[in-house]
């Protein structure tokens, strides 16, 4: 798969995608200034899923009518990198097949999954 991660994730996310052979592009390699619209607009062009903790993404595709080939929004604010890369493992080991294509959000927990149209 293909993902372009941003900049609140953290490299070791980055990295783990990476060695397992994920094509990864990173938002701090890119610009780290780099603006929503813009994440969503490379994201797309590329059919990559966009691994954020910005929760403004769903505004941008919900109410933005931004077109997205997938999100995974981590509602993570006080996780540490590690805390992020088990996290991210484990939604990678039950619900891959979910990524693509839908909006997915991970808090408390639990992933929920938003079919994209």
């Amino acid at each position: 798969m293909k993902f372009i991660v941003d900049a609140g994730v953290g490299k070791l996310v980055e990295n783990w995608l990476l060695a397992n052979l994920h094509d990864v592009k990173s938002v701090i390699s890119i610009n780290p200034q780099m603006e929503d619209a813009a994440i969503l607009a490379l994201a797309n062009e590329e059919n990559r899923i966009v691994i954020t903790m910005d929760k403004d993404f769903g505004e941008l595709i919900f109410n933005g009518k931004h077109s997205m080939f997938g999100v995974l929004l981590l509602r993570l604010e006080a996780a540490t990198g590690l805390e992020k890369l088990h996290i991210v493992q484990e939604i990678f080991q039950h619900h891959s097949a979910s990524l693509p294509l839908h909006f997915c959000v991970y808090q408390n927990g639990k992933l929920r999954v938003k079919k994209l149209k």
